[in-house]
């Protein structure tokens, strides 16, 4: 019989969250489309998860699970799932057939701390360079809004 909850651990690699299973013949294994702005809301409570965290999942409902995701459609060989409560989509390439024999309808999530991949202990400068990146894309998205804004309140040309 299969595990019931399973797990991987994520880490953050050239600007992306990856994993490494090699039961599953997967190295650094992106998440792309949707899936990386989950995981950073997932861990977003937990100190330098890019140097790695335990993801759990499973196809039935475990204690203190975080996130309900629910098969939206196939594409591409993966399927788009959207997180419960949420309006939050993500695409999950085809290896999610490495742990699961068809796309489930529904998989349950949660991140948790772990040892992490690269660090044993989370360093001063790990945190510090995290937190570094996380403000350069807050400015950056503030950035963006903020010329958005300004285009808004451009009085209309008139010929």
């Amino acid at each position: 019989m299969a595990n019931i909850l399973m797990a991987i651990e994520p880490y953050w690699y050239q600007g992306t969250w990856v994993f490494d299973d090699e039961s599953a013949g997967l190295d650094k294994e992106p998440f792309v489309q949707g899936v990386p702005e989950m995981i950073d809301d997932l861990v977003k409570d937990i100190p330098n998860a890019r140097s790695g965290f335990r993801l759990l999942f499973s196809l039935v409902p475990f204690p203190s699970y975080q996130l309900e995701l629910t098969r939206v459609k196939e594409e591409y060989g993966g399927y788009w799932y959207r997180a419960k409560n949420t309006s939050a989509e993500g695409w999950l390439c085809p290896a999610l057939f490495k742990y699961f024999e068809t796309a489930p309808e529904i998989i349950y999530v949660k991140a948790e701390s772990s040892r992490g991949k690269f660090n044993s202990k989370p360093t001063e400068e790990a945190t510090l360079k995290d937190r570094i990146e996380e403000l350069e894309q807050l400015v950056g998205k503030l950035t963006l809004e903020n010329e958005l804004l300004k285009k808004g309140l451009q009085p209309p040309l008139h010929k």
